[in-house]
């Protein structure tokens, strides 16, 4: 995926543009790990904003990834507490909610 390569080189907001091109065709991937890997990255990528940028746009985009955590904790909360990824998102989610701006 093109956004997980934006996250690597360090470029959230690139990585944010294509992880929402996912979430906005989501007849395409409705009921795929896809489109649920595909809110996290936008969770990633916004975080990753927060701390690059300063002021104004640090809090939105702390805003925006605290939602995006939310939204992929929320639709994965049936699934199995072990799997790794949902317990580094649950890890990461609980380090920007304690994070101050």
């Amino acid at each position: 995926m093109r956004g997980e390569a934006y996250l690597a080189a360090g470029q959230g907001a690139g990585a944010a543009r294509e992880f929402q091109k996912i979430i906005d065709h989501s007849g395409i991937v409705w009921n795929c790990w896809t489109g649920a890997l595909a809110r996290l990255g936008v969770a990633r990528a916004n975080a990753l904003r927060s701390k690059t940028k300063g002021g104004a746009d640090a809090n939105a985009a702390r805003s925006r990834a605290l939602a995006a955590y939310e939204d992929f904790l929320t639709l994965r909360k049936d699934a199995d507490p072990d799997i790794p990824i949902f317990k580094q998102a649950q890890t990461e989610y609980a380090k920007l909610q304690k994070s101050v701006t």
